[in-house]
């Protein structure tokens, strides 16, 4: 084995679970999110040498298959919803935080995707708006009018669930 490709599993190991997380998070399925990952990492291996910062390459590749694979037309005909969260869950659950998080993650599978990348990105990568941008290939407003567009989404999505229990506990 090569020095090349001994370098390149090194990468593989260490990144592939966040790469995946991250494109799950994208598409908000775990099997086009494995697709989007090893197809990223089969472009990235091709492009190993000449890339000298692989872990941004990665990321805006994964972020753009995940992104393009939930475009295809099957995908609008096919989607599994064996996936889908359960309408509530038990109050007295230990399990409070899990719940917030499956809240948020089921409200982000709501939004457009563009908008799911960006706040993805933007929020749970860590990126500034200006990393963005070059990550989705579009100027920085459109990644600032999506951030703002998305989050008044996810407050809207949460703040009526979240009256709607409280009235129903009333």
């Amino acid at each position: 084995m090569s020095d090349r490709e001994a370098e390149f599993r090194e990468f593989v190991a260490v990144r592939m679970e966040p790469l995946r997380g991250l494109a799950y998070l994208t598409c908000g399925d775990w099997q086009v999110a494995e697709d989007a990952v090893l197809s990223a990492l089969a472009k990235l291996y091709v492009k190993w040498n000449r890339v000298d910062n692989p872990e941004p390459y990665a990321r805006t590749a994964v972020v753009r298959a995940a992104i393009d694979e939930t475009r295809r037309p099957w995908w609008r005909r096919e989607q599994s919803r064996s996936h889908a969260m359960p309408d509530s869950v038990v109050p007295d659950d230990a399990t409070g935080a899990v719940d917030e998080r499956l809240r948020v993650q089921q409200a982000l599978g709501g939004l457009p995707s563009r908008q799911r990348a960006v706040l993805v990105l933007r929020f749970l990568e860590g990126l500034s708006v200006q990393q963005t941008a070059v990550a989705l290939k579009c100027p920085e407003g459109t990644v600032k009018v999506y951030t703002a567009r998305g989050l008044d989404a996810l407050r809207q999505v949460l703040g009526t669930e979240m009256e709607a229990r409280h009235e129903a506990a009333v």
